[in-house]
C-alpha cells in the first residue's frame, strides 16, 4: 500500500530526486500516452499527479495554445517540475491533492495522468471530484499497469526476495486499477461514462550505459517495490539481496541494456 503521506514524503522525495531514470522507465508508454491524448487536446488540460512534470511538458510542447496545468501533492515533484518547465508559459505546476482539488476558473476539457490516479484513498470521491471541476464534455484518459504478473520488473524482484503479495490488491498502490471491472466501477460511481480499456505492452528500461546491471541496481534501490525492503536490511544480509538481483538483472541484459516486460491500460472515459 502507497499513501498519500509516502508521497509527501519519502516516496515523493525519492522520485523527485530519480525522475531522470523514471522517466526513462516510462518512455514507451508516455509516447503511447501522448499519441492518444492529441486528437483530445482543447483548450485546457489537467495532468493528475503530474510528478516531475514530463507529460504535462510534452503536451506543452506540442500544444502551444492549450493551457497545461500539472498538480500532484509532493512538493519535492512539483518544484522538480516547475524547475524543468520554466521556460514554457503555457504549463503551469500545484502543489495540491487531485482528489479533492478544485479551481473555478479551471475547467479542463482534458485530464489525463500517467500512472498518477492508483494513490487515492477514496477513488470514487476523488473522481467524482475531478469530473465535477472538468468542463462539459470533458474527457479523461490516464495509465495504469495491469495486473502483476504480466509485470515481469515487479513479480521477478518480489520473487526473488520473498516479498509478501499485497494483503488487499485494490488499496492504493502501483497495481490498485489492473481489474477493469473495479476500475469501471468506481469511474461510473463518480459519474463518468463511456469507459474504454486498451492494453499496452511496453518496456520498462532499468538499466543503459557501461554498467547496465549497476544502474538498474541503483534505480531498484531508490524505485519500486524492493526500495524499502533494501533500506530495512543492513550488512551481509543487504549484500546477499542485493548479489541477487544483480544476478537476475544480468539475465535480461541485452548489451549495454537491461529492460523488462511491462503492462499497463490506458483508460478511458467522458463527462456528459
Amino acid at each position: 500500500m502507497t499513501t498519500e503521506m509516502d508521497w509527501r514524503t519519502q516516496v515523493g522525495r525519492s522520485w523527485a530526486q530519480n525522475y531522470v531514470l523514471t522517466d526513462r522507465s516510462f518512455a514507451g508508454l508516455t509516447q503511447r500516452l501522448l499519441e492518444r491524448a492529441a486528437p483530445l487536446v482543447g483548450t485546457s488540460v489537467l495532468d493528475v499527479g503530474c510528478g516531475a512534470g514530463e507529460l504535462s511538458l510534452a503536451l506543452g510542447r506540442q500544444h502551444a495554445g492549450a493551457q497545461v496545468l500539472g498538480v500532484d501533492v509532493s512538493h519535492d515533484l512539483v518544484e522538480v517540475a516547475k524547475e524543468r518547465g520554466n521556460d514554457l508559459a503555457n504549463v503551469r505546476f500545484f502543489e495540491a491533492d487531485a482528489g479533492s482539488w478544485h479551481d473555478p476558473a479551471f475547467a479542463a476539457d482534458l485530464i489525463v495522468s500517467r500512472h498518477g490516479v492508483m494513490f487515492f484513498a477514496d477513488p470514487t470521491a476523488a473522481f467524482a471530484n475531478i469530473r465535477a471541476g472538468a468542463a462539459a464534455g470533458a474527457r479523461l484518459l490516464f495509465s495504469c499497469f495491469r495486473s502483476p504478473g504480466e509485470n515481469a520488473w515487479a513479480t521477478g524482484l518480489a520473487e526473488l526476495l520473498g516479498l509478501p503479495p499485497a494483503r488487499d490488491p485494490r488499496a492504493p498502490g502501483p497495481f490498485a486499477f489492473a481489474e477493469p471491472a473495479h476500475v469501471e466501477g468506481i469511474l461510473a460511481a463518480a459519474g463518468w461514462h463511456d469507459m474504454g480499456f486498451e492494453a499496452v505492452d511496453f518496456a520498462y528500461v532499468c538499466g543503459t550505459g557501461e554498467d547496465p546491471v549497476e544502474d538498474a541496481l541503483g534505480l531498484f534501490r531508490r524505485i519500486g517495490p524492493a526500495a524499502p525492503y533494501l533500506r530495512s536490511l543492513e550488512g551481509q544480509a543487504k549484500q546477499d539481496a542485493e548479489a541477487r538481483i544483480g544476478e537476475w538483472l544480468e539475465r535480461h541484459r541485452s548489451g549495454n541494456v537491461i529492460a523488462m516486460a511491462a503492462a499497463a491500460w490506458l483508460v478511458s472515459a467522458r463527462k456528459d
